[in-house]
């Protein structure tokens, strides 16, 4: 006789926008919210180091299925840079490899190098990334002493603006498309100076249309979870359509729901057309993610298994 498998956790569904604290992974993270919530599934959208702290939207249940999303969204960050050393990993934690002297820099200077950076340019990875070669990710690598070639990639800084300059330290607010390595930015910074830099701090404030001001910390949740008050932390999770706000939504009758369930494109009255959408039952269910094809029609891409 077969073994059944037996569910374990709660089933939720949902966003929990978590300010990740300092000194943790994110995997640390979301084992953490995973377990006090004692939830079946979660996932995260999107890594921060254990130095950076912030923003880590934790996705439950079906949530998990538009993480991809959150992980191609625009970020923002506020970054502290510290001039005239360069490490081996382009933060803190990384032995200092080569120091040179802070020159007396004008706010003039400081803006002008920063604005050089703006728009879309070609940005190198680090080694010290979870990028992988051959299955391995490029950190491990790096720790063993080994450095790969590696292919520069299009990036878009959409805006850096100078927060402070005091002495060595440098701080700037990076608004900036996805696959953006701040520490390379840091790092980069720090060579057109001529000084070099390092990421001394790093605090993610905005991952698409989520801001910091909307999280809640991991010893908020721990103090809910002592007082066993699953109601009271359910009510911080959100909605999951609510990380595609920014896209348009499309009403769906009952009939076109029906078939595009069935995974047939449906002809939709003023959609839009191009791009994905977010797809609602005309009772205002939401079922998923929808892609216009280039006949007009209404496409499946990802839909949630509670419809």
């Amino acid at each position: 006789m077969g073994r059944h498998r037996r569910n374990r956790g709660r089933k939720i569904n949902g966003i929990l926008l978590l300010d990740k604290p300092l000194g943790i992974s994110s995997n640390e993270a979301l084992q953490s919210v995973k377990r006090m919530y004692n939830a079946q599934k979660a996932g995260h959208t999107g890594s921060l180091d254990p130095l950076a702290t912030g923003l880590l939207p934790i996705c439950f249940g079906e949530a998990t299925k538009l993480s991809a999303f959150l992980l191609d969204a625009d970020k923002s960050y506020l970054t502290e840079c510290t001039l005239g050393e360069k490490t081996s990993s382009g933060d803190a934690e990384g032995d200092v490899i080569k120091t040179r002297p802070v020159e007396e820099y004008s706010e003039a200077q400081i803006r002008e190098v920063l604005d050089t950076f703006v728009g879309t340019i070609d940005q190198l990875p680090p080694m010290h990334s979870a990028l992988k070669k051959d299955g391995q990710p490029l950190y491990k690598l790096a720790r063993q002493g080994i450095e790969i070639e590696r292919e520069t990639r299009p990036i878009t800084i959409y805006k850096i603006d100078l927060v402070s300059f005091s002495g060595n330290k440098l701080v700037i607010d990076v608004y900036c498309s996805k696959g953006t390595y701040i520490r390379t930015l840091a790092d980069d910074i720090g060579e057109k100076l001529g000084c070099g830099a390092y990421v001394s701090s790093l605090r993610r404030n905005t991952v698409g249309v989520f801001d910091i001001e909307d999280s809640i910390s991991l010893s908020k949740v721990e103090s809910l979870r002592d007082e066993k008050a699953f109601a009271a932390m359910d009510e911080l999770i959100i909605p999951m359509e609510e990380a595609l706000t920014n896209w348009p939504s499309i009403e769906l009758s009952e009939d076109a729901a029906h078939y595009l369930i069935q995974g047939q494109p449906v002809l939709v009255p003023k959609a839009p057309t191009n791009g994905l959408v977010r797809l609602f039952r005309n009772q205002g269910d939401f079922l998923g993610v929808g892609q216009i094809q280039d006949d007009g029609l209404v496409a499946p891409k990802r839909l949630l298994s509670m419809i």
